[in-house]
């Protein structure tokens, strides 16, 4: 089973060497981040499971962070926030937070909420016209009828619908898929995309899975 991937978007290096060891205690992989901007090329570039973001960051607002993040992503994000008001935290959620932790914070309730959220998102259903994907039950229907993938075949078909029209090249799905343990210049991920277009081409899904040259993968939106 692969390591979940979270993204520490904190400043504060105390902090975030904290976050860090608990984290990777549980068994996370952990990318760090010390400002807004480098968290937003982090989180394009590993494709995280979760983010933990401070607020209060040196170069823009946390807030800002989740607003730029949502664009494109529904990675859950909970936010590291000393501002314990109703107006803030409604403000936050509205922005498109999935959570958020008060500082300071007992290192216990912030993994409970972690795997909380990895739970709820790990355990969503998703769908895309008539493909319907079940995670709980590892079951993936087109057109009600059941679509056989192997493992790695499912996960890819989930990360694609999770952000449909999203180009995703053969690094980020190897990252996240094989978390980045993929030999340098290995056609796996492109052989596992010809199966599942071809079972998607079998059950008359042609065109869904669309690819562009030079870049990478889709699904399309």
């Amino acid at each position: 089973m692969t390591s979940q991937c979270i993204l520490v978007v904190e400043d504060d290096l105390d902090i975030a060497n904290v976050l860090r060891m608990d984290l990777e205690d549980a068994g996370f992989t952990v990318v760090h981040a010390d400002a807004a901007m480098t968290g937003l090329i982090r989180a394009r570039e590993v494709n995280p499971d979760l983010i933990l973001l401070d607020l209060g960051l040196p170069d823009f607002d946390g807030g800002d962070v989740v607003q730029r993040l949502r664009k494109n992503s529904s990675v859950p994000i909970i936010v590291l926030t000393a501002r314990d008001t109703v107006d803030e935290k409604v403000r936050l959620l509205g922005l498109g937070a999935d959570d958020y932790v008060i500082k300071p914070f007992h290192p216990d309730e912030l993994m409970a909420r972690v795997k909380v959220q990895l739970r709820q998102r790990g355990s969503e259903s998703l769908s895309l016209g008539e493909l319907e994907l079940d995670p709980q039950k590892r079951l993936a229907r087109y057109k009600e009828d059941e679509l056989r993938l192997s493992p790695k075949e499912f996960e890819i078909l989930a990360l694609l619908m999770r952000q449909p029209g999203r180009v995703y090249s053969r690094q980020e799905i190897g990252q996240e898929i094989w978390q980045g343990r993929l030999p340098e210049g290995s056609n796996v991920v492109d052989v596992h995309m010809a199966n599942l277009r071809a079972k998607l081409r079998d059950m008359e899904g042609y065109g869904l899975l669309r690819t562009v040259r030079g870049v990478g993968y889709a699904l399309r939106g």
